[in-house]
């Protein structure tokens, strides 16, 4: 596991900034569940973690019970992408943060046009190297920003023609 560091969960939330007020949040690959509680913290409505290893989920429960964020939070243990199926509705902000080198990164990252509410956002966490798609099943890539050997790629959902 690699958590995200504290510059790019910094720059992350800098760049969400009001977005995260009152939104609900999907926390993809959640691991420590560090961008999920963040985002509650920082007042969102509600936050979905997905995860699979069953000690990360423990552990995530463990600190949504004692922030008291246990009515706003939800763990869901699944491998991606496939545990997107246990997900229910669409999100406000999608915070994905896969292992950089996981071959099935963008085949979630596919599947998020369908739970991204309009005016929502993508961040998608992935190593400096690697250039993600501009386009790709209703997202379209609207920056990116490369912080040392990491990088997000923030998206929205693709205007209608």
């Amino acid at each position: 596991m690699r958590p995200t560091s504290g510059l790019v969960r910094e720059a992350i939330f800098n760049i969400v900034g009001d977005l995260v007020d009152g939104a609900r949040v999907l926390d993809l690959y959640a691991g420590t569940g560090a961008l999920g509680l963040e985002a509650l913290s920082r007042g969102a409505a509600e936050a979905v973690f997905v995860e699979g290893a069953g000690a990360s989920c423990q552990a995530i429960l463990q600190t949504i019970a004692r922030a008291g964020f246990g009515e706003r939070a939800k763990v869901i243990r699944g491998r991606l992408p496939a545990a997107l199926s246990a997900v229910e509705g669409q999100f406000d902000l999608v915070l994905m943060d896969p292992p950089y080198q996981l071959e099935t990164a963008e085949e979630t990252l596919a599947l998020l046009g369908e739970r991204l509410l309009p005016g929502g956002l993508v961040v998608y966490e992935h190593g400096s190297r690697y250039n993600p798609p501009e386009l790709l099943a209703g997202l379209v890539l609207q920056e990116r920003r490369v912080y040392g050997d990491s990088a997000i790629g923030l998206y929205s959902l693709q205007e209608a023609k």
